[in-house]
């Protein structure tokens, strides 16, 4: 029962980020975008307290952020484990 409610939040919400920092990335080649303004301020704010110690970890790379790229992986990879065919949430809702 815990695996499914898990899955049933844990499901969109990876989905609905991983969506956001896809639309990070197309902001991004618009530099002349005020982010603080709506409805772009609806895709910057929840993802900078991802982006802004990422980007300390991996500066950008010839000028170009790759900091959302690299939550995305994450994040994509945190949904297979969990969520995916053979996800960890996946095979307990089963044996259940």
């Amino acid at each position: 029962m815990a695996a499914s409610i898990a899955t049933w939040v844990l499901g969109p919400f990876l989905g609905l980020f991983i969506l956001l920092f896809i639309l990070r990335i197309v902001l991004s080649w618009y530099p002349q975008i005020d982010l603080n303004k709506l409805p772009y301020n609806l895709i910057a704010w929840p993802t900078e307290p991802f982006l802004r110690p990422m980007r300390k970890l991996v500066p950008p790379l010839g000028g170009v952020d790759i900091s959302p790229i690299v939550w995305i992986g994450i994040f994509s990879l945190v949904r297979e484990l969990l969520l995916g065919q053979q996800g960890l949430l996946t095979m307990m809702s089963q044996v259940q």
